[in-house]
């Protein structure tokens, strides 16, 4: 077949018309003498370019020919392109498995498998396929007979004879009739143990459910007894080596390769736990042990090999405990844990090409459907199946799934499953991800009918349906709520109010007949707010049901909604907003005091849809803000009140921050950095106390004397408050300082600074709607039989005559906050050598530190409270941390610039850098600070007033343990991590603060 140079034959032309891509490969194979016969055959090429890979189908075919002897070459060739039914099933097979081209190579005469085209073929069941590997003796030729009995079945699949359903269930049958296969030549090898015991063999996950890939584990658990007369314990070691035995014939690679992994890990204890276990075995663990997922994982169990009697009492006996797991004490938080999607251990370069585990891959349809099937099989026993197609079937003829929805997770599971089928029956390897090459996308689109652009079409067929999975896998949890409590045309089938109210219980809601009285309320109707919501709610009530207190959310999406329903720009923002909605979601079902700021006033909820929102405002902007706002103001109680608003607004900002910070986002993963969210409240909550605080002082003077105070005035933040350590229920520790104008007496300048403290109390607390800020002058000279205001002078007079070492200890927080900020520097300047003594502190003053922070442990710690999980006053907690720090402070700040600091944790940086502290020692003292302070903060978050310790109650104890970031059913682990943590710290604070460490 020669041409003229530069111009190609024909046949280089035909062959690029059926969709070779190296045409000029394939025009050299049909030159070789072993098509001679055929190589001019149109009805050949036209074959060829049918098939999925017409240059792999070619090579594939060359390699059969050749590789059979020449007797049978001809009657290969002749049958090819005479009998249709051969031609389409072989080149088809050869068109889209490698591997099925390399056993016909090794097997040419399997190609006969193929020719016979009977009824029964069409439809083969697990006799048929027993009957193809009947004449398997050994692991060699059971894994021959395999391959001949999947050429057939995947002849068919690609073929279109049997559709994905059937295909998979042929899979599944076919994996039956190997495990028989591998059970009799494993008895075969060991009579006398096959003699001693019952062994059935019970196929779990895919192969349970009917519902097998082409390469997948085939998940199994071993049921055993003794027969009569027969030791159990002996009986049981004769059945584990029948059983191992077994999993090796179809595991171990050979001459032939494998057949597939036989995986035993789903059985109680798992790897741990004995391989056979008797029935009574099995169900004493099931009923005291099994947690929720190992009962999801029991609603496949189908007994398959072995002792049939036994398979089935075993199936009998689980059943009933599988149908009662949403009765169980924690199945709602396994349920809350169970529905986050399993994509953590998923590289991140493979999360978009992962069929499987990635977002809107077929395990988030599997696990919606097995879920809702837990909690409403209990009652319908219609919902009994193994296979994910017919159960979502007869979830939404049971009205528990929408029957749109249905149909659309119908659709893409299929597609999806049959992506996955074509990729691993490519090379008959398990893998779950989408090829990246070309021409291996090539080819799989058109293994999916996809002809003129197979590589864009079957991106964009996968991409839509990834993406209705996406945002159908949850909302298929809700939708039915809403049509619970929603007028459905004629015909469609809706929720009962009782299944309605099972289903919200098993998702986490403790009183379900008000969330679906809200849930009413919210949709119902034709108004704009209504549509607009029933399109939210099923995203939202996901949301609430992630959290601690799904009611709370829910209740508090109705007030928000009530108050805001008719304001056009709130309904636009959740509708068009993406972050928004979630945002609120979180910050409404995570504790009390964020919802109980927001709703003082909902048109706070702008801030969750702005990007910019959630970050905190400087001081120099707020107080901006609050000094123009008092400016304006009639008087005083009108401008402070406007300056609370002020306050309260940030404040929810900071706290909606800290929430969506702590939780993450579905677009947003949790912050990671602890130690951050802590400094990013601490450092908010200052900034607006201070603002707060300046605009009192602004107002009180404007009330009485105008501009200008007879006196200047500075207002020093103390504690937690000067050192930017503020949590969200804290005090302001504060000092009050003045010093009187020129021309103006020292009696008149002090009545002024104290009316000024009096005016300005009372305004911070007056009873209103938004939160008072109390002022805590209890640090100052004398404590509180002291003067509340003292000059510069009687300031300096009293350290320098009467200060003990405790004022000089808390005087290592002072830093000025409002008023006069020359005065402020003034002071601190004065209080410096107090705080950093140079040459450090004498031993004398060590012991007095040392002597009032053990008094400070054994007499102010409350009564009855735990010490190991105090956060302020207990072992290794906020005060064990802070002495050590501040006693390092006062030792060496006077040599060491980086400790003249009033922030704890840069203090104790500081003295890491300074060789002071070990650097191990350092972090163990930073790390339980940090958790100390969130915990703190946690608890003001959930339960909307101050505490030290954790609640005790379990739905708070969780919102905690939430917030703190560890899952549903996971606060013991909190718990045991937080004594750990803070154990260490006291170990550290034990030497260094206690110890002979200086």
């Amino acid at each position: 077949m020669t041409t003229a140079p530069g111009r190609r034959s024909s046949t280089f032309t035909r062959l690029l018309r059926h969709g070779f891509t190296d045409p000029s490969a394939a025009e050299q194979l049909l030159d070789l003498d072993t098509l001679a016969s055929v190589r001019s055959d149109p009805v050949l090429l036209e074959a060829l370019g049918a098939t999925a890979d017409p240059d792999l189908a070619l090579r594939g075919l060359v390699r059969i020919v050749e590789a059979g002897e020449e007797s049978e070459r001809q009657v290969l060739l002749d049958t090819l392109v005479t009998a249709k039914p051969l031609r389409d099933r072989l080149l088809g097979v050869l068109g889209a498995s490698e591997a099925l081209g390399d056993h016909l190579a090794r097997h040419p005469r399997d190609w006969q498998a193929l020719v016979t085209y009977e009824s029964a073929d069409l439809h083969p069941g697990v006799a048929e396929f027993e009957q193809g590997l009947a004449d398997a003796v050994d692991p060699d030729s059971l894994r021959v007979a395999y391959r001949r009995c999947l050429l057939t079945l995947a002849a068919r699949d690609v073929c279109g004879t049997t559709g994905l359903a059937q295909t998979a269930a042929e899979l599944a049958d076919l994996a039956t009739a190997t495990l028989r296969a591998a059970l009799a030549i494993a008895r075969t090898a060991a009579p006398e143990d096959a003699a001693q015991c019952r062994l059935a063999v019970v196929a779990m996950g895919k192969c349970g459910g009917r519902e097998l890939n082409y390469i997948s584990d085939v998940d199994v658990i071993f049921v055993g007894e003794a027969r009569d007369g027969v030791d159990e314990t002996k009986a049981m070691q004769a059945a584990t080596r029948l059983a191992a035995h077994m999993m090796r014939i179809c595991s171990d690679t050979t001459v032939e390769g494998t057949i597939w992994e036989v995986d035993a890990n789903l059985r109680p204890e798992g790897r741990n736990g004995p391989l056979v276990r008797t029935l009574s075995s099995h169900l004493a663990y099931y009923q005291r042990w099994a947690k929720t997922w190992e009962f999801q994982a029991l609603l496949k169990a189908r007994a398959v090999a072995g002792d049939p009697e036994l398979g089935a009492e075993y199936v009998d006996a689980v059943s009933p405990l599988v149908w009662g797991a949403a009765d169980r004490e924690n199945f709602v938080p396994d349920v809350q844990k169970m529905r986050r999607r399993v994509v953590d251990n998923i590289p991140a370069d493979r999360v978009e090409r992962e069929l499987k585990l990635g977002p809107g891959g077929l395990r988030d349809v599997e696990f919606a459907v097995q879920l809702l099937q837990l909690v409403h099989g209990r009652s319908d026993a219609s919902l009994h199946s193994g296979s994910t197609l017919e159960a979502l079937r007869a979830l939404a003829e049971g009205g528990y799934v929408g029957r749109a929805d249905a149909a659309q997770l119908d659709e893409a599971y299929r597609f999806l499953r049959a992506m996955e089928h074509r990729i691993q029956l490519y090379r008959l390897r398990r893998t779950h991800l989408v090829p990246e090459d070309e021409a291996d996308l090539r080819r799989l689109g058109r293994s999916l009918g996809m002809r003129t652009d197979p590589v864009a079409e079957l991106n964009k067929a996968w991409k839509r349906h990834a993406s209705v999975v996406r945002r159908l896998h949850e909302k298929i949890f809700y939708r039915p709520l809403l049509d619970a409590v929603a007028q459905l045309a004629p015909g469609e089938s809706r929720l009962s109010a009782k299944a309605a109210a099972i289903r919200l219980e098993a998702l986490g809601y403790a009183d379900p007949a008000a969330a679906l009285r809200h849930l009413e309320a919210l949709s119902s109707g034709v108004t704009r707010k209504a549509a607009i919501q029933r399109t939210l709610l099923p995203v939202l009530l996901g949301w609430f049901a992630d959290s601690a207190d799904p009611d709370a959310g829910l209740l508090g999406f109705r007030k928000v909604s009530d108050a805001l329903g008719k304001t056009p720009w709130y309904l636009r923002l959740l509708r068009d907003e993406g972050a928004a909605a979630e945002n609120l979601a979180r910050v409404l079902s995570a504790g009390r005091l964020a919802p109980d700021l927001l709703m003082r006033a909902p048109e706070a909820v702008a801030i969750l849809g702005d990007p910019e929102g959630l970050k905190p405002r400087t001081r120099e902007h707020l107080e901006q803000e609050v000094l123009a706002a008092v400016g304006r103001a009639g008087d005083a109680e009108s401008a402070v009140a406007v300056v609370r608003g002020v306050r309260r607004r940030e404040l929810f900002r900071t706290t909606a921050a800290d929430l969506i910070g702590s939780y993450g986002t579905e677009d947003s993963p949790a912050e990671q950095d602890h130690g951050a969210l802590v400094d990013r409240v601490g450092s908010a909550v200052t900034d607006l106390n201070a603002a707060t605080i300046a605009g009192a002082l602004r107002a009180a003077v404007r009330e009485r004397w105008g501009d200008t105070l007879p006196t200047r005035f500075a207002v020093i933040g103390m504690g937690r408050f000067g050192g930017h350590e503020l949590s969200y229920g804290s005090d302001a520790d504060v000092l009050f300082v003045h010093q009187p104008r020129e021309g103006v007496s020292d009696e008149e300048a002090g009545r002024a600074a104290n009316a000024v403290v009096g005016e300005m109390r009372r305004l911070l607390q007056l009873p209103t709607a938004d939160p008072p800020l109390l002022i805590d002058a209890d640090l100052r000279p004398e404590g509180r039989t002291g003067p509340m205001v003292r000059t510069l002078k009687s300031y300096e007079a009293y350290y320098r005559r009467w200060s003990l070492v405790w004022e000089s200890q808390a005087l290592l927080r002072a830093e000025h906050m409002a008023g006069d900020a020359e005065l402020g520097r003034a002071f601190v300047e004065l209080v410096d050598p107090l705080r950093y003594p140079m040459e450090g502190l004498g031993e004398d003053a060590v012991r007095e530190i040392r002597r009032l922070k053990a008094r400070m442990e054994s007499e102010r710690m409350p009564r009855g409270a735990d010490p190991t999980l105090h956060a302020k006053l207990g072992r290794g907690g906020l005060s064990d941390v802070e002495w050590t720090v501040q006693l390092i402070q006062m030792q060496h700040g006077w040599a060491e610039p980086g400790l003249r600091t009033t922030r704890t944790r840069e203090a104790l940086a500081a003295a890491c850098a300074a060789d002071l502290i070990p650097a191990e020692e350092a972090q163990t003292l930073d790390e339980a600070w940090v958790l100390a302070a969130r915990v703190r903060n946690a608890v003001m978050l959930v339960r909307g007033r101050p505490g030290d310790t954790f609640p005790s109650d379990a739905r708070e104890l969780a919102a905690v343990g939430r917030y703190l970031g560890y899952e549903p059913g996971h606060v013991g682990d909190m718990l045991d991590d937080y004594r750990r943590i803070t154990r260490r710290a006291r170990a550290v604070v034990e030497e260094r603060f206690y110890g002979a460490a200086s």
